[in-house]
C-alpha cells in the first residue's frame, strides 16, 4: 500500500526552507578546536569524539554533551563565544503567540529556531546549534530581513518548537507549487518549460525562491521518510517525483511538466554540476545538513526524450548501521566473518544484486580494520560514504582510471587492507589475486544470485581455478527484506498454499506463528519498517577448495557447501519469518 502523505493529491505537508549546503563537521571542528584550546576538552577526548562522529553522524556538540565531557550550560556558553552571540534562557523568556508566527513553522521545525525579537528589519532568533554564514544568508533571502542570534539550552527551543509550531502546517505542496507557478509566470519561454534558453535564465529560475524552497522540501521529506533515492522524470505529458524507501517506489504529488527545467537546474545547480549542458549524462554529489545532522547525495543525469532525468541516491550515514553489530547477522555468520576480516590476507567476496546491501556490509567489515595501524586502501565507482582514516579513490572510466588501474598503483601504496568496488572483468580479477597472494586482505563484490555461483563467476572470466581457491577465503550473499512495523505487528496461522511457498510443511514450522503488519500510522500504512539483511555465508574450507579446483559446477558446490553448515539464503530468510522479523512475502520475494 502507498503510504498516505505521497499519494497524488495536495495533502499538506511540512515546509522546507532552503538548506544549508555546507557539512557541519567544519564548523563542529572549530568548537573542538575551541575546546582543546581552553582545556575543556583532552586529546584523548577529541579523538573519541571525532570517531564517534564518524561513526553515528552527530554532531560535536551532541557527542560532547552525551560524554558528560562539560555541562551544557558551560558548552552554551563556549558556543556563544565562538560565535560571537549572547547566551539567553528561553525558560524566563516570555514569547507571544504572535512573535512566533513571525516565523514560518517550516524553518522552525527544520532548524529548531524560535523568534525572540522582531522588528521591521531583523529578527532574533534562538538556537542551541551552529549557525554557518551559509545558513545565515539563506534564512535573510527567505525572511526578507536580517537575522542575528542567541543561544539556548536545546530543551527549551524544543519545548517552544512543540508548543507554537506542532501543528502548523503553514505550507502545502499546492500551496507552495501555485507560489511556485505565480513566480515564474511572464517568464516567457522559461515559464513554459521551454528549450531554447541561456545559461543566464536556467540560472534565473533555479534560484528563484519558490524554486528552492520546493526542491528543498522533496529532499527534507526524502530524509525523513528513510528514502534511499529520489526519482525526478519528465514524461510527455507529466513530471514525476518518487521515492524508494524500504526497497520500494512511491509517488508524491507531481508538478507541472513544465516545472521540471527549474527544478532539475536547482539540483543541478547545489550540486555543481552544468546547468546548461543536457546533451550528456553527469554526475555530481550535494552535501546538506538537515535537521541537524549531515547527509550526502550522490546526483546523476540522464538526457531522456522530454528532459533530463535525475536520480538522486541518498547517503545518510547516520541512518545506516555501517557496524557489523547493527546488520542483523546470525551469531555463527557474525563470528566466521569477523574472523575473516581479521585475516592478513586473501580475498572476501560479497554478493547479490543491486541494493542487496552489499556496500554496507563491506563498509562495516572495513570500519572493524579502520585502526591506525592498518593501511586500508578502496577504488569505488563512486565514493558514496566518506570514512575518516581510510584513502577512497573515485574510478573514473572515461579518463582510463579504471579498476584495475588503480589497483597497480595500490600495490606501490603500501596497503594492508584493499576494497575494490566490483571485480568486473579479468584484469581487475588477476591483479586482485596478486595483490592477495602478496600478503594484501582485498575486498570486492560481485554480482551474482548466490554465495557459490561467484566462484564459478570468477573462473568464468578466465582465472585459473587453483588461483581462486587458494587467494578465496569466503563469499558472503546478501539480499535486504522489509521487516514487520513494531507498532502493527499481528500474528496469525499460515495456510498451507503459503507453507508450501517456502519449500516447508506442517511438521517443520510446528505450532510458531507468522506475523504481518496490519498497516498504521508508524509504517505509512504499509505494514513495513526499516529493511534487514537475510545472509548466505560460503566459507572456502579445504573441501570446498578441492571442488573449486576440480572445476566442479555451482550446484555441486552449493550442495557441499550446505553439507558442511551452509545456510542458503531462503533459509536465513525462513528463520527471520520464524523470528517475527519479516514476511512470507517479502522471503519468496527476495531468495
Amino acid at each position: 500500500m502507498i503510504p498516505k502523505h505521497l499519494l497524488k493529491k495536495s495533502t499538506p505537508v511540512p515546509n522546507l526552507s532552503p538548506i544549508n549546503l555546507m557539512s557541519e563537521i567544519t564548523f563542529t571542528d572549530q568548537l573542538l578546536d575551541h575546546l582543546l584550546e581552553h582545556g575543556y576538552v583532552t586529546q584523548t577526548q577529541a579523538t573519541d569524539v571525532v570517531d564517534e562522529h564518524n561513526r553515528t553522524g552527530r554532531s560535536v556538540r551532541q557527542i560532547v554533551l552525551n560524554m558528560e565531557i562539560m555541562t551544557e550550560d558551560e558548552l552554551l556558553e563556549q558556543q556563544a563565544l565562538l560565535m560571537g552571540v549572547r547566551v539567553l534562557d528561553l525558560s524566563r523568556h516570555n514569547i507571544s503567540s504572535e512573535l512566533a508566527h513571525k516565523l514560518p513553522a517550516s524553518l522552525a521545525r527544520m532548524y529548531n529556531l524560535v523568534p525572540v525579537n522582531v522588528d521591521a528589519v531583523a529578527m532574533e532568533l534562538a538556537t542551541c546549534d551552529f549557525i554557518t554564514p551559509e545558513l545565515v544568508d539563506e534564512l535573510r533571502f527567505v525572511l526578507a530581513m536580517d537575522v542575528t542570534f542567541v543561544v539556548c539550552r536545546e530543551r527549551d527551543i524544543k519545548e517552544h518548537v512543540v508548543k507554537f509550531y506542532a501543528e502548523d502546517d503553514d505550507d502545502s505542496v499546492g500551496g507552495m507549487l501555485a507560489e511556485l507557478e505565480s513566480e515564474l509566470e511572464g517568464a516567457g519561454d522559461l515559464g513554459r518549460g521551454g528549450t531554447n534558453l541561456t545559461e543566464e535564465d536556467l540560472s534565473s529560475s533555479a534560484n528563484a525562491a519558490p524554486v528552492i524552497r520546493f526542491v528543498n522540501l522533496i529532499i527534507y521529506q526524502a530524509v525523513q521518510d528513510r528514502a534511499s533515492d529520489i526519482h525526478f522524470e519528465p514524461f510527455e505529458h507529466e513530471f514525476k517525483i518518487r521515492y524508494r524507501v524500504d526497497g520500494a517506489l512511491y509517488e508524491m504529488s507531481p508538478p507541472p511538466k513544465h516545472l521540471a527545467l527549474p527544478v532539475i537546474s536547482r539540483i543541478k545547480v547545489i550540486s555543481g554540476l552544468d546547468i546548461s549542458e543536457r546533451r550528456l549524462p553527469q554526475d555530481g554529489r550535494i552535501q546538506m545538513n538537515i535537521a541537524g545532522r549531515p547527509v550526502d547525495f550522490r546526483v546523476s543525469t540522464l538526457p531522456t526524450q522530454f528532459g533530463e532525468s535525475v536520480v538522486l541516491r541518498v547517503l545518510d550515514q547516520s541512518a545506516v548501521g555501517l557496524e557489523l553489530e547493527r546488520l542483523g547477522m546470525p551469531d555463527d555468520v557474525y563470528d566466521n566473518f569477523t574472523e575473516d576480516i581479521n585475516m592478513p590476507n586473501g580475498i572476501i567476496l560479497v554478493t547479490g544484486p543491486t541494493g542487496s546491501g552489499k556496500t554496507t556490509t563491506l563498509y562495516a567489515a572495513l570500519g572493524r580494520r579502520n585502526e591506525v595501524g592498518v593501511k586500508i586502501l578502496t577504488a569505488e565507482e563512486p565514493v558514496e560514504y566518506d570514512i575518516d582514516g581510510i584513502v577512497q579513490v573515485n574510478a573514473n572510466h572515461r579518463i582510463g582510471l579504471t579498476f584495475g588501474s588503480i589497483l597497480r598503483a595500490y600495490l606501490r601504496q603500501d596497503p594492508d587492507v584493499i576494497l575494490v568496488g566490483e571485480i568486473r572483468d579479468l584484469e581487475t580479477a588477476q591483479i586482485a589475486i596478486q595483490a592477495s597472494l602478496t600478503g594484501h586482505l582485498v575486498f570486492s563484490t560481485l554480482h551474482t544470485n548466490d554465495s557459490s555461483g561467484a566462484i564459478t563467476r570468477m573462473i568464468d572470466m578466465g582465472l585459473e581455478p587453483f588461483l581462486v581457491a587458494s587467494t578465496l577465503q569466503s563469499v558472503m550473499g546478501t539480499r535486504l527484506v522489509r521487516t514487520i512495523c513494531k507498532e502493527c505487528k499481528t500474528a496469525f496461522v499460515p495456510d498451507d498454499l503459503q507453507v508450501k511457498s517456502l519449500g516447508l510443511n506442517r511438521d517443520v514450522i510446528g505450532d510458531n506463528n507468522f506475523f504481518y503488519g496490519g498497516g498504521c500510522d508508524n509504517c505509512h500504512d504499509t505494514g513495513y519498517h526499516g529493511r534487514r539483511g537475510i545472509y548466505e555465508y560460503l566459507k572456502i574450507t579445504d573441501p570446498i577448495r578441492t571442488l573449486i579446483t576440480e572445476k566442479r559446477p555451482t550446484v555441486v558446490i552449493r550442495d557441499r557447501a550446505r553439507e558442511l553448515g551452509m545456510r542458503t539464503l531462503r533459509e536465513d530468510g525462513i528463520r527471520c519469518i520464524l523470528d517475527g522479523v519479516t514476511t512470507i512475502e517479502e522471503i519468496v520475494k527476495y531468495t
